[in-house]
């Protein structure tokens, strides 16, 4: 049973946990929150979960002609990493929970491991600065990522690295328990997964929790109505819509983006090259998130 006892966002979350002069029990529940979480994912990077580096870009709009005024990169906070630990969590705990209940019917999530090939244009952009990553395994990947460092070099190169592991990725698909016998999630290290956590803004969680209900309250009913062929029918048709959203996502950065330097003029920023191509290079700026190919 759930208690709320306060609504806060992630960054009022974070100061009342750094004021140490703050004793009140909900700033000392959210300590040992944190404190839990941070187990948590130190028992998921022993289990070889990745952790990779995507920038994420967020825009204030001017209130009356909504346009953007400023562009800044997502700052990620102590909070956030603790409410994903326990997002990551309630995920796998209800996946297990459904398997057990409706073993061939059953929505997941999985993330198949990349073929090696994928890794080529990490494994020679890390080589060129003297840096072995191993990619046997997401395990040997994880901690190839942590050691890579070069005295003397930008603090934002492993940044980089990791910006160029999530490129090597496959897409993480939902599908039925009953049409795929591979339920692993490469990225997290787990035997199993699912979307439980965000119904607000995912059809799969909702239907999650419909799946959840039933198992609670009438386990018998449900396998009478879904069948596991009509069920994959559903998942692949919310992988396209989520490859769709993607798109639709990164087409309203660029516009946004095009936009908020349009009235700007000629702004001087630093920049690291991620490709050197026939007759460009394609260059990122970590302030903005920005990524552009500069022609020669």
């Amino acid at each position: 049973i759930v208690s709320p006892q306060a609504s806060l966002t992630y960054a009022e979350a974070q100061l009342m946990m750094n004021d140490a002069g703050r004793k009140d029990p909900v700033t000392s529940s959210l300590r040992g929150l944190n404190s839990l979480a941070k187990i948590l994912k130190q028992r998921c990077i022993q289990n070889g979960a990745l952790t990779l580096a995507s920038p994420e870009v967020r825009f204030h709009m001017d209130s009356e002609t909504h346009d953007p005024i400023d562009l800044q990169t997502k700052e990620l906070k102590e909070t956030n990493s603790m409410v994903e630990e326990f997002m990551l969590l309630a995920n796998v705990s209800v996946a297990e929970r459904i398997v057990d209940e409706f073993l061939e019917c059953a929505l997941l999530r999985r993330h198949p491991a990349p073929p090696p090939s994928n890794y080529d244009i990490l494994v020679k952009a890390a080589k060129s600065k003297n840096i072995e990553i191993q990619v046997d395994s997401a395990k040997a990947l994880a901690e190839s990522l942590d050691r890579a460092a070069v005295p003397g070099a930008p603090p934002y190169l492993n940044t980089l690295l990791r910006n160029l592991a999530t490129r090597c990725m496959m897409q993480a698909i939902y599908f039925c328990s009953g049409m795929e016998p591979d339920t692993h999630h490469y990225g997290l290290a787990t035997t199993i997964y699912t979307h439980f956590t965000s119904p607000i803004r995912r059809y799969f969680s909702v239907y999650i929790y419909t799946l959840v209900d039933t198992a609670i309250m009438n386990p018998l009913i449900l396998p009478y109505f879904l069948a596991p062929s009509e069920q994959q029918q559903l998942c692949n048709n919310l992988n396209y819509r989520h490859k769709m959203a993607q798109y639709a996502q990164r087409s309203s950065v660029a516009f946004h983006t095009q936009l908020f330097f349009k009235s700007k003029g000629v702004v001087s920023e630093e920049g690291f090259v991620l490709f050197v191509r026939k007759n460009a290079v394609v260059v990122l700026i970590p302030k903005y998130g920005l990524e552009g190919m500069v022609f020669f």
